[in-house]
């Protein structure tokens, strides 16, 4: 079980490299493991609002579709909670970066339907509550190098938790006007 200090403590900036820090800055103090679960209802609740017709529009010509955002965000969750249990367990080996663009592209999220993937955004965080909810708290400072940066499981939780919360606002401002 983790430790309050654990899930708590905001990754420090040796943690992760440069770029998430703008993802952690969205998230708010806390347990980021309570964090992550208290967005799974929120975020279901925004894109089950939409129609499917809703979902596959585009605020601009080669802006991903809101099914192709939400799948990237899927994605990304997935990728990033491979890296936090991969750091977790003390692996030492140097993980790959991956391409979202192209993610993207093979990701089939427009021919999905929104409820088939709003389910697997469900599936998804739900696994990586588990696994932030299992870590000891010496796993939450362990580190791997990920797209050729270190970065701890505890950054990667935040990263995850401030990753949604970034495409979350992208998609009110820019799909659906609420900006």
């Amino acid at each position: 079980m983790p430790t309050v200090a654990s899930v708590t403590r905001r990754p420090a900036a040796d943690e992760h490299a440069p770029y998430y820090a703008r993802y952690i800055g969205h998230v708010p103090d806390g347990d980021i493991v309570r964090t992550l679960e208290s967005q799974l209802p929120q975020t279901v609740a925004l894109f089950s609002g939409l129609t499917d017709e809703q979902a596959n529009f585009r605020y601009a010509p080669g802006k991903w579709s809101v099914k192709e955002s939400l799948g990237h965000v899927i994605d990304g969750e997935r990728v990033f909670s491979y890296r936090a249990l991969v750091a977790a367990r003390g692996d030492s080996v140097s993980l790959p970066g991956f391409e979202q663009d192209d993610y993207v592209v093979t990701g089939n999220s427009d021919a999905r339907s929104l409820a088939s993937l709003v389910a697997e955004f469900e599936a998804v965080r739900r696994s990586s509550i588990a696994l932030f909810d299992s870590l000891s708290g010496e796993a939450w400072d362990r580190r791997v190098v990920a797209s050729g940066n270190p970065v701890s499981a505890r950054a990667l939780a935040w990263i995850i938790a401030g990753h949604e919360l970034h495409h979350r606002q992208i998609l009110r401002e820019k799909y659906l006007g609420q900006g």
